[in-house]
Order: structure tokens, then sequence, then C-alpha cells
């Protein structure tokens, strides 16, 4: 059984997948610094405010001793469209990383066509001619 699972998880597509895998986590992490740290902040700026804070306030809530805001009901909207430009710019770059590879793959060349010679009907009018003899 530790040989089956042994020749199962060193098999190239697996060892492929867990490779893309780890790579797509640490690239997600890029795209979020880079809509957190630049889009956001570029955005927030045609609305004057901070992008992720962004909020429609569905209940009202009030302020404990410490300050915080306790029993707010809220939509966070700026946080989705952050998430979802997000998912965008991953997305993008996947298409354009598979088309890239796709354009570099060797085109399948045709497998050349079988040499034409007499067809089966001709060979069985040959040997029939020569069993006449």
């Amino acid at each position: 059984m530790l040989k089956e699972f042994k020749e199962f998880a060193m098999k190239g597509n697996l060892v492929d997948i867990a490779v893309a895998f780890v790579m797509g986590a640490a690239f997600n992490k890029v795209v979020t610094a880079f809509t957190g740290g630049i889009v956001s902040p570029l955005i927030g700026l045609i609305f004057d405010t901070n992008f992720k804070d962004l909020k429609w306030i569905v209940k009202e809530g009030s302020a404990n001793d410490v300050g915080e805001i306790v029993g707010e009901v809220a939509v966070l909207y700026g946080d989705f469209i952050t998430n979802l430009l997000d998912f965008i710019i991953v997305a993008f770059v996947m298409f354009m990383l598979i088309k890239g590879i796709n354009r570099m793959k060797k085109k399948e060349e045709p497998s050349p066509e079988a040499p034409a010679g007499p067809s089966e009907v001709d060979l069985l009018i040959e040997i029939r001619d020569a069993l006449k003899k």
C-alpha cells in the first residue's frame, strides 16, 4: 500500500499540481498586497475615503465603554469589491499564462498518411487470379 501511494504521489501531474498550488497561493498574496496597497487607495481617492471601509449600514450600533461600536449590522461592499478585484486580476493573469503556455506548446504534426497502395479488394483479385493459373 505504501508503494502504491509513493507511485501515486510521484506521478508528474500530481507534483505539477502541488507546485502550481503553492505558486498560486504566493501569487494571490502578491495580488492582495497590490490591490490593498495600490489599487484601493487610488480608488479611495476618487470616493474620498478608504475603499475597504466602504459599507452600507443596515442597523446602527452603539458605542461601548471602550469606544467600539457594538451591534452594528453593515454590508461591507468595499471589502467585497476589493476581493472581487483580486479575483479578476488573478483570473486574468492565469488566463494569460495558460494562453502563453498553449502558444509555446509544439503544434502536433499530423500523422503521415498510410502509403497509397493496392486496396484489399485489389489484393484479393490478384490472389484469385493467381489461383486460377
